[in-house]
């Protein structure tokens, strides 16, 4: 998993899988296990799958990048605490999951809370064991 910046400005977590390096061989099948992930986690709210590129490529404007087969948005929140009202701005949390030529990339904005930063990067190094058993 690597950390960076995004556009000098978004702190994010990627993590690339080459499809050798999984069992599962496709975005639905990520996304799938993902999804597990979120509703098995005890504070994790699944809220929705979200098909950026369907959506993207609908537009009469809608750019896509010539190596992106598939891109989905798994969104979900933690909703641990809510001491003020701004804190809505940094929720909810998304998962986005692109599938390449060479397989798949993973990827999550940082979040300020360091329990549903460990979550997200826990979930995205699961797609390279087996997808038997939530964590």
């Amino acid at each position: 998993m690597k950390q960076s910046l995004l556009l000098e400005r978004y702190p994010i977590y990627t993590l690339e899988i080459d499809r050798s390096e999984t069992e599962l061989q496709s975005v639905d099948a990520i996304c799938a296990h993902l999804r597990e992930r979120i509703e098995a986690h005890r504070c994790a709210r699944f809220i929705a799958d979200f098909d950026h590129l369907a959506h993207t490529r609908s537009l009469p404007e809608g750019l896509v990048g010539d190596d992106i087969l598939a891109a989905r948005n798994l969104v979900f929140s933690f909703g641990i605490t809510l001491p003020e009202p701004r804190v809505l701005a940094l929720r909810p949390r998304s998962i986005g999951v692109a599938e390449t030529p060479r397989g798949f990339l993973v990827t999550f904005l940082e979040a300020p809370m360091p329990i549903a930063n460990a979550a997200m990067e826990d979930w995205a190094m699961s797609l390279r064991r087996s997808a038997s058993a939530p964590v």
